[in-house]
């Protein structure tokens, strides 16, 4: 399946799980010539076609395609340039991590261990108007070793080696936001002690070949 096709799949996933809705959200995945392949401005991801997947260049340039650049291109840009080792980027609204989102809290505690170890610290991006350069920066703190990102008043962004890991990062990132909410209607999560974080992680690169930034765990 050629990388553009294997782009239309995961925007279809993506609505089909109710990560967005209506024409929200942008996902986009880097070409082994270093372009980018994004969706365009204004389509619903669950009617996306091949037709609707721009190719841009690093400084946001189109080189293939037709239709307009998402305004939030800058996003994917800016975690491209800082990340050589990201190849996907995807920004959704899933309603349980927008909730937390727009409540004004991250993912900070460890609470479940297989989050730790994929996702670690979900941090809290300060708010910053869509489209313009205020949101790129609010990444800032963290965009050298987190993975996923809840903006305030916005959304969500996960970054992945691949579409697919992207794209499973949003999904365990929404599903790890409707339990913390589920838990909190039953009197709070409770939150694994930094003794077992730390077996966790001593146990976790030749277990399960992970190894998480320290800076994105404590």
């Amino acid at each position: 399946m050629s990388l553009r096709n294997e782009l239309v799949k995961i925007c279809k996933k993506v609505y089909a799980n109710k990560f967005v809705a209506a024409y929200d959200g942008n996902l986009s995945v880097r070409t082994n010539t270093n372009t980018i392949l994004i969706t365009r401005s204004s389509v619903c991801k669950g009617e996306v076609t091949g037709d609707d997947i721009l190719e841009i260049d690093l400084n946001g340039k189109l080189i293939q395609g037709e239709g307009k650049i998402s305004t939030e291109t800058k996003l994917h840009l800016v975690v491209y340039s800082r990340r050589p080792e990201v190849n996907s980027v995807i920004h959704c609204h899933p309603i349980y991590s927008t909730a937390l989102a727009v409540h004004g809290e991250g993912l900070t505690k460890h609470v479940l261990p297989e989050v730790l170890l994929t996702l670690g610290k979900v941090p809290l991006c300060s708010y910053g108007t869509p489209s313009t350069d205020e949101l790129t920066k609010t990444l800032e703190p963290y965009i050298d070793y987190s993975w996923a990102f809840f903006l305030r008043n916005h959304g969500a962004v996960t970054i992945g080696k691949s579409l697919d890991d992207a794209f499973y990062k949003m999904e365990k990132l929404e599903h790890t936001s409707q339990i913390i909410f589920l838990a909190r209607m039953l009197g709070g999560e409770t939150e694994l002690s930094i003794e077992k974080v730390q077996e966790l992680l001593a146990i976790s690169k030749n277990t399960y070949s992970i190894e998480q930034d320290i800076r994105n765990i404590f």
